[in-house]
């Protein structure tokens, strides 16, 4: 079986991954905090963001397609209502590869727990915008 994708919601969701970590990231929101966690200079010259653009925006259309296609398993296997299938999906998701990951990672190497949790926590937000705008627009023909 082939789940039902609404690449459209994937496209919407892949924007809604970039705005969510534009705010996150900025100096007002958790820009200031996360740089000074990470030991990342946010001023360095010469230092160019293009290469991580892209590289998150071709990330993050791979997690909104994952995220689309396993709601839909879901929620064939589940039932229910759309939305809630996406809600919890990502939730599970995020909690078993994202959050688990992370903490395992930043635990082994040193890193501050709270750079674990202003990470983590950026990566929830985003799962859940994903999952909004994928459980509002379902494939054509599932509901």
């Amino acid at each position: 079986m082939v789940p039902e994708i609404n690449y459209w919601a994937v496209l919407l969701a892949t924007v809604s991954s970039m705005v969510v970590g534009s705010v996150w990231y900025a100096r007002g929101v958790f820009g200031t905090r996360w740089a000074k966690l990470a030991k990342v200079d946010m001023d360095r010259p010469g230092a160019s963001a293009v290469g991580p653009i892209v590289l998150t925006v071709l990330v993050s259309f791979l997690t909104a397609w994952v995220l689309a296609g396993s709601v839909a398993i879901a929620w064939h296997f589940y039932g229910g209502g759309f939305l809630l299938s996406a809600i919890v999906t990502a939730i599970a998701l995020w909690a078993g590869f994202t959050a688990a990951r992370f903490t395992r990672h930043d635990a082994f190497e040193g890193r501050p727990a709270a750079l674990t949790i202003v990470n983590t926590t950026h990566e929830l937000v985003t799962a859940l915008g994903m999952a909004v705008i994928i459980g509002v627009w379902p494939p054509e023909g599932t509901i």
